[in-house]
């Protein structure tokens, strides 16, 4: 049986991460409903919808940064330490977007400014998924590993089940209410309120058992510490590549999150209102399932499990876009729910199953990197990509479902050969 203090950082982890993508998912929602019209000119709707889904795109370019700065401080200082600057960083950057000035009041200053905060959040992301991970991975007792893992990947559906409570208000006001009164800065500055909670939930766990060890064997060997970074290019580099690649499919929920509101708003001429009240019950649906899925998998070989769920991921598109046609609230949560549902085994899996490819000494660097790398790739790629293949498809589906699956390859290839290397068991 778990000891209390795995379960204590099982839930601390849950906690931080479900701040840090209530961050991340109300900025992606507000990059699609509004912030073209409040920091980008009022004269070029091409540059507002350019301009907010580039400034969407900055932060996963900013989270490898993040990674490697806080991948050093949490293999070198410590894994908490990391985790509480991380935390406090994200916190503060969200409030301070809530208040910006709009392009009107501040001109191209608020963009510059919206894109350094943007950045700022990048970083604190980019440090803080691996470290969650980690906590809970090492304080996990053998046979639950991938299980505890997986309360830092609950916080994602956590996150967007907040941020989708707070938008299901805000986005029934008029559109003038909303920008002119102020209304849109509410769940960016709802924010720092969840932050105290966070600091407090993190701020009392104990060090991680694995980090303490390896930092006492480094010290009885007397070796010279070096930089993370560095070993894990000289020591992990095929390892890191793979990685990078079988993250690949974590990012599908940018698909059946932000791709799906513009795919149906814009081929299908739904209501912004419609799918954003479809999309809570969905994360709903996420959220009660990923445990039970995750708990599930302990039974099975991590490799098989992963490529399975991968399978299943591609094959319920294809049942996912059909269902949708209806056009109504329930056929939206209907089909959307069962790609979800596919895709969380495979997302609550897979970071228990790589925060053992690398040695404890580079580990928070090369879970980091491998994550972080494949966010500023084709977390920053995936929008962008699948907005085009929308713009000129419209409401033919079958280039965004192949789209979809050559995402999941990857992956699935990727895992595939990762299952031939050694993995730590500390």
């Amino acid at each position: 049986m778990p000891n209390s203090s795995a379960k204590k950082v099982a839930f601390a982890a849950f906690i931080g991460t479900t701040i840090e993508w209530y961050d991340f998912y109300i900025y992606a929602l507000a990059s699609v409903l509004f912030f073209g019209q409040l920091f980008f000119p009022y004269d070029n709707p091409f540059l507002q919808v350019l301009g907010a889904f580039a400034t969407f795109a900055v932060g996963f370019l900013s989270r490898p940064l993040g990674a490697i700065i806080f991948g050093h401080i949490g293999d070198r200082l410590g894994r908490k330490k990391s985790l509480i600057i991380t935390l406090l960083l994200m916190g503060i950057a969200t409030t301070c977007v809530g208040l910006l000035p709009s392009y009107p009041q501040a001109g191209i200053t608020a963009p510059i400014l919206l894109v350094g905060l943007r950045i700022l959040q990048g970083i604190a992301v980019g440090g803080e998924w691996g470290g969650a991970v980690l906590m809970a991975n090492e304080h996990a007792p053998k046979g639950l590993k991938n299980f505890f893992s997986s309360f830092a990947q609950w916080g994602s559906p956590a996150g967007n089940i907040l941020a989708l409570l707070v938008f299901s208000y805000i986005i029934s006001l008029p559109t003038d209410k909303l920008i002119d009164s102020g209304y849109w800065r509410i769940p960016f500055l709802v924010s720092f309120v969840l932050l105290i909670v966070g600091i407090i939930a993190r701020i009392t766990l104990t060090e991680s058992p694995v980090f303490i060890e390896s930092a006492k064997k480094q010290a009885s060997l007397k070796q010279k510490e070096s930089v993370p970074i560095i070993e894990v290019f000289k020591q992990a580099t095929p390892i890191l590549i793979l990685a990078i690649c079988a993250n690949v499919l974590s990012f599908s929920g940018i698909f059946s999150n932000t791709l799906m509101i513009g795919y149906t708003t814009m081929a299908l001429g739904i209501e912004k209102k419609v799918i954003v009240d479809a999309l809570f019950w969905i994360a709903m649906v996420h959220f009660i399932a990923q445990p039970f899925i995750s708990y599930f998998s302990e039974k099975f070989s991590a490799t098989r499990f992963l490529i399975v769920s991968a399978v299943f991921a591609m094959a319920s598109v294809f049942l996912l876009f059909p269902i949708i046609q209806a056009g109504t609230k329930t056929s939206f949560i209907i089909g959307i729910s069962l790609n979800v549902l596919c895709y969380s085994g495979f997302y609550g899996v897979i970071a228990g199953y790589l925060s053992r490819v690398f040695p404890a000494r580079i580990r928070y660097t090369g879970l980091s990197m491998s994550y972080q790398a494949c966010a500023a790739i084709f977390g920053s790629l995936i929008p962008l990509l699948g907005g085009y293949i929308i713009y000129e498809n419209g409401t033919n589906w079958l280039p965004l479902a192949l789209f979809y699956c050559g995402l999941a390859m990857l992956s699935i290839i990727s895992i595939y050969l990762l299952s031939g290397y050694h993995y730590y068991d500390e």
